[in-house]
């Protein structure tokens, strides 16, 4: 291998690293946003999914998203946070991660919070040159439950919809801008 192809190998394995990267973030973000049509698209057809340590084990990416939407009524806002992420290009198609969890969960209906922290191991596949998520594994090192209400100083200031807070803005103005025709 030329020093040239080799710098080019280099670049392609940082670019899809990054690529992963944001497919991750996209799911978060879509996770967070209830944004479903679009998280869809981070996950293969077949997508072995397994959630609270082994306890929800899924397969397919329509019984995914239906999972989610049963789990994340609009009574719930979440935030998840995907950090100190582990990549592996394995092939020129595949690659495995871990990523860190933090998730903050506020339960309107019940006035109820939540914490989560815990791993995620992937593994991706790049099918018609995207990164997709093949599979998907959420083990949990803690959650933490509380009533909010023992809190007598806490106040909730909701600033807007999770779906709103998740579009990002240039999707709205395109959106717009199509309507205006």
């Amino acid at each position: 291998m030329t020093k040239l192809e080799e710098l080019e190998a280099r670049i392609r394995v940082l670019e899809d690293v990054e690529a992963i990267r944001r497919l991750r973030n996209k799911y978060f973000r879509c996770l967070d946003g209830k944004l479903w049509d679009e998280m869809a698209e981070c996950f293969t057809d077949d997508v072995a999914a397994s959630y609270f340590n082994g306890e929800i084990n899924l397969r397919g990416k329509e019984k995914t998203i239906e999972f989610f939407k049963l789990g994340l009524t609009d009574a719930l806002i979440g935030l998840h946070h995907g950090h100190h992420p582990e990549i592996e290009i394995t092939s020129d198609t595949t690659a495995r991660g871990t990523w860190g969890l933090y998730n903050y969960l506020i339960d309107r209906t019940n006035n109820r919070g939540q914490r989560i922290g815990g791993i995620y191991q992937d593994e991706y596949v790049k099918e018609n040159g995207q990164w997709k998520i093949k599979s998907i594994a959420c083990n949990q090192l803690f959650q933490e439950n509380w009533d909010r209400r023992d809190m007598p100083s806490l106040e909730l200031t909701l600033r807007g919809t999770p779906q709103h807070a998740a579009r990002p803005v240039w999707k709205l103005a395109e959106q717009d801008n199509q309507a205006a025709g």
